[in-house]
């Protein structure tokens, strides 16, 4: 994918020198499966994290916005099948405490423990279950793959992967959970990043703020946005590089690596909405500036009606131009280009002749690509969501019955 860096294969969360997790089923979810897990550090770690940008959240993540002003983190806690929002004082307590059970078996202070937690908003934390769970987790090199699967709720498959910068050495990887309530403010979205590289923390936090605006935030499956959503990215410096700063020679190869492991999880997200058949990416260019193909990217991949033609493989172009019209960008429909993979569909807004049962076939396959070029500026942008199924509406109809 890109000279700089390599992708490792079977690559997990823990794959950086110097991480382990483990994970449990502590009975939090209905069904008997792994709903626990934690993330540790030899050594503590500079911390970064993005969080939902929903009014409403959880206990946890604003228990990790308070931990993330100027300390480090040695370790996560995360648990799936409870939001632990909307839950008052008491979740908040029940978060804290979470940290502190978490902190004995990691074999750290409590205030050095971030929290996550997914599922069903509006309950509380079953903490007997929870204590009694976490003197079963043991932690190893090889636990990343756990926690990848512990948090998932409506996921089908976990999404873990880790990259090599060549030059360095040093390794970036990750664990991420979503299938559902994504939308570009992130989602109902956990991830874990973890790197033995050192860097430094302003730059570390700007790089993942990057990195999310060109991954994550670039995504959309339903257009809700969740109470929970936590990106954290912790690096704990055994890698033993020079310190990667903002103006070292190094920071573009780091940041191009991260962009290209949060894109490549983004992407997972995507392909696994819930009850979806098939991920389609949307590139905008020619826009006024990079802002505005953003914004235009973001709503085209939103639209239900995109979204349902895209799954009745229904060439029905005009969708998108709608999108892109009520996007709040300036549009000159003399102007546009569309292209289906390789297929013209409009040209200086007029359209063109195309074959019907060809433009059903690339629809009709598990990855679509569309290319809306405004021919306005150099702005460019690519966002990517999947189509809308009856399934969507049958896993959520009755989520918590």
């Amino acid at each position: 994918m890109n000279a700089g860096f390599e992708f490792i294969p079977s690559g997990t969360v823990t794959s950086p020198n110097g991480f382990s997790a483990g994970a449990t089923s502590a009975g939090i979810k209905k069904e008997k499966s792994l709903d626990l897990a934690i993330l540790a550090s030899e050594v503590p770690c500079d911390a970064a994290g993005l969080f939902t940008r929903n009014r409403i959240k959880a206990a946890p993540v604003v228990l990790c916005q308070q931990r993330l002003s100027g300390s480090k983190a040695t370790g996560v806690v995360v648990n799936s099948g409870c939001a632990n929002a909307c839950t008052g004082e008491q979740g908040l307590a029940d978060a804290e405490e979470m940290a502190a059970l978490a902190a004995a078996v990691v074999g750290t202070a409590a205030g050095q423990v971030l929290v996550a937690s997914t599922g069903v908003i509006g309950q509380m934390l079953p903490m007997e279950r929870l204590r009694a769970g976490m003197k079963q987790i043991a932690l190893s090199r090889d636990g990343g793959h756990e926690l990848a699967r512990a948090i998932m709720t409506t996921d089908t498959v976990p999404k873990e992967v880790a990259v090599r910068v060549k030059e360095s050495g040093y390794i970036i990887s990750g664990a991420a959970k979503g299938a559902g309530m994504i939308h570009p403010d992130m989602a109902t979205f956990l991830c874990f990043l973890t790197t033995d590289a050192r860097v430094d923390p302003g730059f570390l936090q700007s790089a993942l703020q990057e990195a999310a605006d060109v991954s994550f935030n670039m995504v959309s499956i339903d257009g809700d946005t969740s109470t929970n959503d936590t990106l954290l990215l912790l690096a704990n410096g055994l890698a033993g590089n020079e310190v990667i700063s903002a103006d070292t020679g190094q920071a573009q190869a780091f940041q191009q690596a991260l962009e290209g492991l949060c894109i490549h999880l983004a992407k997972a997200i995507a392909r696994d909405g819930e009850g979806a058949t098939k991920m389609f990416e949307v590139t905008v260019q020619g826009a006024p500036d990079r802002a505005a193909a953003r914004q235009v990217a973001r709503t085209v991949v939103s639209s239900p009606l995109v979204k349902a033609a895209i799954y009745g493989n229904d060439p029905n172009w005009g969708r998108l131009l709608a999108a892109a019209g009520r996007s709040g960008v300036e549009v000159v429909e003399s102007k546009i280009d569309l292209h289906l993979n390789n297929t013209c569909l409009l040209k200086a807004g007029r359209p063109q002749p195309f074959d019907h049962a060809e433009a059903v076939k690339h629809l009709n396959k598990t990855e679509v690509t569309f290319i809306l070029d405004l021919n306005l500026g150099d702005g460019s942008a690519v966002a990517w969501g999947c189509d809308l199924t009856e399934n969507y509406a049958e896993i959520n109809s009755h989520y918590t019955t």
